[in-house]
This record gives C-alpha cells, structure tokens and sequence, in this order.
C-alpha cells in the first residue's frame, strides 16, 4: 500500500464537474493499493498518517499530528501509484489491486480514519477526478507500507 500525503490549507476533488468532496486544513492522501496488501497493511498505513507530525507548532517546528489541528483528510483513490516504469516509457499497473480488492481496502483504510474522529472526504473510486489543492509548505511525503 502506498500513500502519498500532501499538507494542504485547502483541497477538492470534482467528477465531471461537479466537487464530490473537499476540505480546509488537512491531508490531500492519494491512496493505492496493491495486489499484495492486506488489512495489516491499512492498519500500517492508518497509524503513520494519523500520527505523522507536520504541522508547525508554537515554535514553527513540524511538530503536530493531523488530530493536533482538528484538520480534515481528502482521500483519493489512485492506482497508478503502483505503476512499475523499469521497461520502456509506458508504465505497468500489474502490481496494483483488482478492483475489488482495490476498493474494499480503500474503503476500509478510510473507514479506519473516520473511526479514529477524523473527518475523511472521498473522490470516486475508478472515475476520472480532477483533485485541486493548496500544498502548504510545500509537504509531500511518501509511505510504503512495504517499506516499514
């Protein structure tokens, strides 16, 4: 399972149109599961995000967790995070999830973030979403929950 977080002050996401799903301060995650992963891996990767410590505090220190600024999670669901580009210039996905199973962990990790008091908005799983966001800092940090 991969996710990359990004620290915003502001993030959305729209289908044809139409913002489906947004928030202020907070995590943008984009969120992929591979064919491998496991509900030990969702567990992983809820504990990282919901502790990791990069909001500036009193101090300016990235010192504070998500929960510490009552900030909010966008989460999108993306594939392509486990595209493999080691041959040839068009990238390959057979390491990522079938659907379904890409789905159901999907749903669970955000249903795990939701159970922890987080207010967690969602794109659509399998359309094309154009995602918008303010990256406050800018931070961008990339876990891999095969990488512990």
């Amino acid at each position: 399972m991969r996710v990359v977080i990004q620290k915003v002050t502001e993030a959305s996401v729209s289908v044809e149109g139409e913002i489906i799903g947004g928030i202020g301060t907070g995590f943008m995650l984009l969120v992929g599961i591979g064919k491998e992963d496991t509900e030990e891996d969702v567990d992983y990767m809820v504990r990282k995000v919901s502790n990791l410590r990069v909001f500036e505090d009193a101090e300016g220190r990235m010192n504070l967790s998500l929960k510490d600024v009552n900030g909010a999670i966008l989460s999108i669901s993306q594939f392509t995070l486990l595209a493999n580009t080691k041959k040839g210039n068009r990238p390959s996905f057979i390491e990522a999830a079938d659907p379904e199973a890409g789905e159901a962990y999907y749903q669970l990790f955000n249903q795990k973030m939701c159970a922890l008091g987080y207010r967690v908005e969602t794109g659509k799983f399998g359309a094309h979403m154009d995602v918008r966001l303010n990256n406050s800092g800018p931070v961008t940090i990339l876990i891999d929950s095969k990488n512990k």
